[in-house]
């Protein structure tokens, strides 16, 4: 931030506009430009600092974000009226920003449940995982049974039986791009290390079958998965008993595990931004950007995924790509998402949604750099397709869509055991078997829903907490979550419905 005063905030020096920091009615005197306001503006709209004639770029956090539509006068409101998108080049010179952190000397831990296979769980939930959605309802019956028999009270240290429920697994082919996606989903969530013991149900007869799925490898290394169909078990009630007995099997092993120190080396976050704001890239993003800095310091790997809502903005993580091969990968995805919107009659400048213009963006392109703020500034060490097992340590991209739960859906897939999710208007969901942290762009939205808002980052605005501390105070709140402090979410019981597998390809 470079130039914040009492009612505007200007991103960087040589941006044509200022940002409204509370609403502000038409008339008023805006000190930052020295002139009136035309229009009344909203909270975290933008107001012209200077004419800018039709057809020059708008400038926000030194960034093109778009073009005037027509001529806009000192002290207009800048918006979706006046403001289109624009052509673009993106210089991506891969790797030119490129510069490790340095490692942080006195390593923090945290209490987790360590695993067989070396990961480390913050939670230890024990799973009914779908392999389609004609099985989806005996899963619920199966978990419903659980905890009516009293299955949590037996064992303490098991935090619950979430059934993951979903819409496919059928009536699409069995071996294309759709289908391999949604068999990379299962094996991720099957393997993750929040889950103690993992029951796999399947009607019997659907495209993802259960012998392709478990295979002749063994999926979890503590052998603590089992798997059955309802047509071989013999029907509904026949299969809840089964699974029900399976459960209380799987749960004695589950709560003899208890939590141990962990370095937090094993953490592995996957960020997220949903109804966003015009606070989103001034306040939370940035400050989860820092806390991710801090992570990657100590070892642990974040993710970043949504890539429709990084479009325009993909050479700032490209510049930070460790090898023309990382770098490459995330272009590839870019032109891959191009393909894709053509052959289904959509545009990657689709966005930004109406909330997000609500909000006050405009374009994909000013929502895109503030989406990437939260990536922090630790070099990109990897590129991942959606659900695909994360390797390398550091900061790392998965592809995804921009829809939330179906973007989180992957992270978790592919081992993420912690999740942050940034909003500027109020989003709320949550999504077992990993704990999500919610961060409040602004304060005014804070003050309404901070039943399900974890943490304000407006007072970054409001109060003039610094970017650094709020991002040291997220860093800490994700230590405590690692180590059992429940999110608002989890006290409100979210992550029922937000399984969200990325349906790719026709449904037949």
């Amino acid at each position: 931030m470079t130039d914040q005063q009492a009612d505007t905030i200007r991103l960087h020096k040589t941006d044509n506009v200022v940002i409204a920091l509370h609403d502000l009615a038409a008339g008023y005197h805006v000190d930052a430009i020295n002139a009136k306001l035309i229009n009344t503006v909203g909270q975290g709209h933008k107001i012209a600092a200077t004419p800018i004639s039709t057809g020059v770029e708008v400038i926000r956090y030194g960034q093109i974000i778009g073009k005037a539509k027509s001529d806009i006068a000192v002290g207009e409101h800048v918006h979706s009226h006046n403001l289109i998108m624009s052509d673009f080049d993106q210089n991506h010179d891969i790797g030119s920003e490129c510069r490790p952190l340095e490692p942080i000397v006195d390593a923090r831990t945290f209490d987790g449940f360590h695993r067989e296979d070396g990961r480390v769980g913050t939670r230890n939930y024990l799973g009914i995982l779908t392999t389609v959605n004609c099985s989806g309802s005996v899963a619920r019956f199966i978990a419903e049974a659980a905890e009516k028999s009293g299955l949590l009270e037996r064992y303490k240290n098991i935090d619950g039986v979430v059934p993951i429920v979903h819409g496919s697994g059928c009536g699409m082919s069995g071996s294309n791009e759709g289908y391999d996606t949604l068999f990379r989903t299962l094996s991720g969530y099957a393997q993750h290390p929040n889950f103690a013991g993992v029951l796999l149900v399947g009607l019997g007869c659907e495209v993802m079958q259960i012998p392709d799925l478990v295979g002749h490898r063994k999926i979890r290394s503590d052998g603590n998965l089992r798997y059955m169909t309802i047509q071989q078990t013999g029907g509904t009630r026949r299969t809840i008993d089964k699974g029900l007995e399976i459960l209380n099997e799987m749960a004695a092993d589950a709560d003899r595990i208890t939590r141990k120190p962990a370095p937090l080396s094993q953490l592995m976050l996957g960020m997220q931004c949903g109804g966003s704001d015009g606070y989103s890239g001034i306040t939370a993003n940035p400050a989860l950007g820092h806390a991710s800095d801090l992570l990657v310091r100590h070892g642990a790997t974040t993710i970043l995924s949504e890539t429709p809502e990084i479009y325009g903005a993909e050479h700032l993580l490209t510049s930070r790509a460790v090898s023309n091969e990382v770098g490459q990968k995330l272009i590839d995805r870019i032109h891959w998402w191009k393909d894709y919107c053509s052959r289904n009659g959509g545009e990657m400048d689709n966005n930004p949604s109406p909330g997000n213009k609500r909000g006050g963006l405009t374009t994909i392109l000013e929502k895109s750099l503030g989406a990437a703020a939260k990536s922090g500034t630790a070099p990109m060490s990897g590129v991942y397709k959606f659900a695909e097992p994360i390797r390398e340590k550091g900061f790392v991209f998965m592809d995804s869509p921009g829809y939330d739960p179906c973007s989180v859906t992957g992270q978790i897939a592919s081992g993420s055991n912690l999740i942050v999710f940034t909003t500027g208007r109020g989003s709320v969901s949550g999504y077992k078997p990993t704990p999500c942290v919610k961060l409040a762009t602004n304060t005014l939205m804070y003050e309404r829903m901070s039943e399900d808002m974890d943490i304000n980052c407006g007072d970054i605005v409001s109060d003039g907490v610094s970017i650094e501390t709020k991002g040291e105070e997220i860093f800490q709140m994700l230590i405590d979550v690692a180590c059992g402090k429940q999110t608002k979410s989890e006290e409100l019981g979210f992550g029922g419905a937000e399984f969200v597998p990325w349906h790719i390809g026709a449904v037949m």
